[in-house]
């Protein structure tokens, strides 16, 4: 059986390892689709070290209407939450020292009917992106508002070449970009497309 992360120090943490949620290369990531809580719902991220980056956890059910995203020592990075009354529309609101910055979301995302797996972001405190799915594959590609490629997430491969399943994907991240937002956008796309 292929080991989602082959290297011998997946089991590890670091706190270094999300200290800095900025690069100034490209760095791959890990997204296993399964979360490290017992009966938990949601995923685990491991950097190219095999450390475990962030994680997802909802502690509810599965496609529940709120979610946090951790870095590696269990601080909340972002909540994600489902407007009630808002037609498919999610917010995400960033947090620091364990507490919401600010109480109007850091961005709004939904899918967009007319294309299909398509999410628009829009946002205060970021540029516009755009997430473009691909319907029934466990890839997507996230574009800013100059239709640059930010980030781009893949199944993942063994080093036999084996699909490793569809909950195990392989996120390229471009240099300078925030870490914590992508996995943020990520997670959302999750959500809204019923996989977390």
């Amino acid at each position: 059986m292929a080991k989602i992360h082959p290297n011998p120090l997946a089991n590890t943490c670091s706190s270094s390892s999300s200290s800095s949620s900025f690069s100034m290369e490209k760095e791959t990531f890990t997204v296993w689709m399964k979360s490290l809580v017992c009966h938990g719902n949601g995923c685990t991220v491991f950097n190219s070290n095999g450390q475990v980056a962030f994680r997802v956890d909802n502690y509810q059910q599965r496609c529940s209407t709120k979610a946090f995203l951790m870095d590696s020592t269990g601080n909340i990075l972002f909540s994600l939450n489902r407007k009630k009354l808002g037609f498919g529309w999610w917010e995400g609101f960033k947090w620091s020292d364990s507490n919401v910055r600010a109480e109007k979301a850091c961005f709004r995302m939904r899918r967009d009917l007319r294309k299909g797996v398509c999410c628009v972001v829009s946002d205060d405190c970021y540029c516009n992106y755009k997430i473009e799915g691909f319907e029934r594959k466990s890839s997507l590609k996230i574009r800013d508002f100059e239709g640059r490629v930010m980030a781009e997430a893949t199944q993942k491969q063994s080093s036999q070449g084996v699909n490793l399943g569809d909950d195990v994907l392989r996120l390229t991240v471009e240099a300078h970009v925030d870490h914590s937002l992508v996995m943020a956008l990520v997670t959302l796309y999750g959500l809204i497309n019923n996989k977390l």
